[in-house]
């Protein structure tokens, strides 16, 4: 379950963030492992 929150955290930052396909991806990534490294979704 919170894989699942983890994801959705990061899609939705993704998509307020990132401004084309490429740079949607990077910051989806960057903020899965923010979200993982800092356990904010344990």
């Amino acid at each position: 379950m919170s894989k699942l929150l983890r994801g959705v955290a990061a899609g939705w930052g993704a998509k307020k963030l990132g401004g084309g396909c490429f740079s949607t991806i990077v910051v989806f990534i960057v903020l899965w492992y923010l979200l993982g490294h800092f356990q904010i979704f344990r």
